[in-house]
């Protein structure tokens, strides 16, 4: 399991696994009601203790997979299926399939609004608790996962940790996407404003967002 070095300390992120913590963030995403759009794939967004320190967890797309997402950073996910109920049941699906990990309903505490990818599919972040890294026995499917890591909150708190790109297309229409950066491996794109959106929902006014998308002007 990699994760950043340095000594991070969890003193800024430290209650945010709490009980309380779980509450206040699970009434304010069943106030968003995310949980009611339709998306055509799901991630789980899996938050975890390391050695006593809150942190994310990211895999590392193996690049066996055919396609456009083959080694990049995400979260475990995919494409919904027939069977699956909802939103959750897909993370939750892709979760044990890909880390060989079975995580509970009851470690779920809701859903992030529903998100674009890149090539506009629809992606729905479902936020879960893992608890401690260290009680969990991870298996991860080589022909999904080449890695799995995980960044300390501390970390992606710190600013020298956080980026951001900047695109402008053809018409002049720009927007500006967060990166994290100085772990095991850049975190970008989706998987990026993801972990943006988790860190407003956990640390609300900790985190200064970096993610711009000014509106589109009207055709004259």
């Amino acid at each position: 399991m990699a994760g950043p070095g340095g000594a991070d300390g969890a003193g800024d992120a430290g209650d945010v696994l709490s009980g309380g913590s779980e509450r206040r963030c699970r009434a304010r995403l069943a106030a968003a009601g995310a949980g009611g759009a339709a998306a055509a794939a799901a991630v789980l967004v899996p938050l975890c203790s390391v050695r006593g320190r809150p942190a994310l967890l990211f895999t590392l797309r193996s690049r066996r997979l055919a396609g456009p997402h083959s080694g990049d950073v995400s979260f475990p996910g995919g494409r919904r299926d027939p069977a699956d109920g909802d939103a959750v049941a897909t993370a939750l699906r892709e979760t044990r399939e890909e880390l060989g990990v079975a995580v509970a309903a009851t470690s779920v505490w809701g859903q992030l609004r529903t998100l674009p990818d890149r090539h506009g599919m629809t992606v729905a972040p479902v936020v879960a608790n893992l608890g401690p890294l260290e009680a969990l026995t991870l298996n991860p499917n080589p022909d999904e996962v080449e890695e799995v890591f995980t960044l300390p909150l501390a970390h992606l708190l710190r600013e020298e940790n956080q980026g951001y790109t900047h695109f402008r297309t053809a018409s002049g229409y720009g927007y500006t996407l967060p990166v994290f950066l100085n772990g095991p491996h850049k975190v970008w794109g989706l998987t990026a404003i993801i972990t943006e959106l988790t860190l407003e929902l956990l640390l609300p006014g900790r985190y200064r967002r970096k993610t711009r998308v000014p509106p589109r002007k009207a055709p004259a």
